[in-house]
């Protein structure tokens, strides 16, 4: 078996859940629900789920967000322990890296696991966008434009996302809708063969009229997309330009969390393993087109790990942009359509609540882990604003012929 760590102390990933995902906004369906209590119901479900966890053995919390400001703030991993009920001696801390913050909290914890720092942690994310846009509150320091460090366009994703169609022109606005396409229908068959529902925790919100009722599904998707659909749609980053609503992911409010441990310790206690950890890594590419990320972030995780692309059986890519998958895909000769990749479909049909997205690319991952013990090794990836990308390779521990369950 292949391992990058050489304490031979694995981490695994345990569970995981994510709250249904809801259109950012005033008419939302957390228009009213604060963001904080998002995380806490995932964490809630998941000492639910796993009852033979004694909460006093979770040795940490690390709850991620974008924009940490009111009801994202104040060391959010730290509230959210103490308002999900967990002993006061567990500590929390917040973390930050935009859109791969949830999964900047799982290889953190995994590291201090691999250490032996940690035997259990939480990880998790939260983006409650319609309450906090990205950007909210900050102040950039001037000089990152006035020094040329950036091109403005760094700063505004969809702009990042045109001058990736700049870069590669081939990979026109047809091809970027008819994946997005794709992808509203793979999402809409995983949910009709309940692919997606049992990770979803039902969370209680509160309508303009006063009502109360129950999230328990994702609010974005649009089943029965069609291309002719796409093509009339505005494209607002650009004059004439390719990137438009439909071939990117939406604003969207949600949250995620998921347990990881070392291996000895999941077993000991009674807790599944859905997925090992084989190897991860973080790159800065040009912030300009910050959605090339996940191609030198895969490649430097391969490396590591001793793996080519062909031994990736799954891949779960984060879709913020139709263009930026397309590339990655170009890049290491798969196909539009290549089954391995996005099986259940993706952010574009299911919405990217940032700092929350990287743990519902593992839930899914370990769905279909589960399903498929001819495959033994998948990813997860995405890119990050500012110019970043982040690749993490798992093993399938239900795979035919493992010899180490």
């Amino acid at each position: 078996m292949i391992t990058a760590l050489p304490t031979g102390r694995r981490p695994v990933f345990v569970d995981g859940v994510r709250t249904p995902f809801g259109k950012a906004g005033p008419a939302g369906v957390y228009a009213d629900v604060r963001a904080d209590d998002l995380v806490v119901k995932a964490v809630r479900e998941l000492l639910r789920r796993n009852p033979s966890l004694p909460p006093e053995r979770i040795d940490d919390v690390a709850i991620a967000a974008t924009t940490q400001i009111g009801d994202q703030g104040l060391t959010i991993g730290r509230t959210v322990g103490l308002l999900a009920g967990l002993p006061r001696s567990v500590p929390g801390y917040a973390i930050d890296r935009m859109c791969a913050g949830a999964m900047t909290a799982v290889t953190t914890a995994c590291g201090g696991i691999a250490l032996g720092a940690y035997d259990v942690v939480v990880a998790g994310g939260v983006e409650h966008m319609g309450r906090h846009p990205m950007g909210e509150g900050v102040d950039p320091n001037p000089r990152i434009l006035a020094e040329r460090l950036v091109d403005p366009s760094a700063l505004v994703m969809g702009q990042t996302a045109e001058n990736l169609h700049d870069r590669f022109p081939h990979l026109g606005k047809d091809r970027a809708d008819a994946y997005a396409v794709a992808s509203q229908a793979k999402f809409a068959a995983a949910y009709a063969r309940n692919d997606i529902q049992p990770d979803l925790v039902p969370v209680a919100v509160r309508g303009s009229d006063g009502a109360w009722g129950l999230s328990s599904v994702d609010e974005p998707p649009r089943p029965g997309t069609s291309t002719a659909d796409l093509a009339a749609l505005e494209t607002p980053f650009r004059p004439d330009g390719k990137v438009t609503a439909g071939n990117s992911a939406g604003l969207t409010d949600g949250a995620s969390a998921c347990l990881v441990a070392a291996e000895e310790t999941a077993r000991a206690l009674g807790l599944p393993v859905r997925m090992r950890l084989v190897s991860y890594a973080y790159v800065g590419v040009e912030p300009e087109v910050m959605g090339v990320g996940p191609i030198p972030a895969t490649e430097k995780a391969l490396g590591k790990a001793g793996l080519t692309i062909d031994d990736i059986g799954l891949i779960e890519i984060n879709e913020a942009f139709a263009v930026q998958v397309l590339a990655f895909l170009e890049h290491f000769g798969l196909a539009d359509d290549d089954p391995r990749v996005n099986p259940f479909g993706g952010a574009i049909a299911v919405g990217h609540p940032l700092a929350a997205s990287g743990i519902r690319l593992m839930n899914q991952l370990s769905r279909q882990f589960e399903a498929r013990p001819d495959v033994r090794y998948g990813m997860t990836t995405m890119c990050i604003g500012i110019g970043m990308g982040t690749t993490v390779i798992w093993e399938n521990p239900t795979a035919a012929g493992d010899d180490a369950a």
